[in-house]
């Protein structure tokens, strides 16, 4: 199993920005698909994006379609979520998960998943 470390949390107001990242300090993520899992107080912890392994395949949860965008640079191998126009509702501990099987789409569920971070907190509010 890969460890994981997301990073780029924090406060920020309605409507605002962050950029969380995804890293296997040592490793490259290229070859694995990895999503974005949130987790709010007392709910269950639900899919918010995916890239897959191979051709660059992405999905995202209808919540955050149109305002989160996954990316990877494959220079660093490392992921990114680019979250614009947060809202309060996205308030959560954010978490990235890898997974190696290599197939050209990902999947937004918790069990396809193999390796998982420790997350990182974002707070939307004013």
């Amino acid at each position: 199993q890969l460890q994981l470390v997301e990073s780029g949390g924090g406060l920020v107001q309605p409507g605002g920005s962050l950029r969380l990242s995804c890293a296997a300090p040592g490793f490259s993520l290229d070859a694995y698909a990895i999503g974005w899992f949130r987790q709010a107080p007392g709910k269950e912890r639900e899919g918010v994006s995916c890239v897959s392994s191979v051709d660059g395949y992405t999905d995202y949860a209808e919540s955050v379609k149109g305002r989160f965008t996954v990316f990877r640079d494959s220079a660093k191998g490392t992921v990114y979520l680019q979250m614009n126009s947060l809202k309060p509702e996205d308030t959560a501990v954010y978490y990235c998960a890898a997974e190696v099987r290599y197939r050209s789409y990902c999947l937004l569920s918790l069990d396809e998943y193999d390796s998982w971070g420790q997350g990182t907190q974002v707070t939307v509010s004013s």
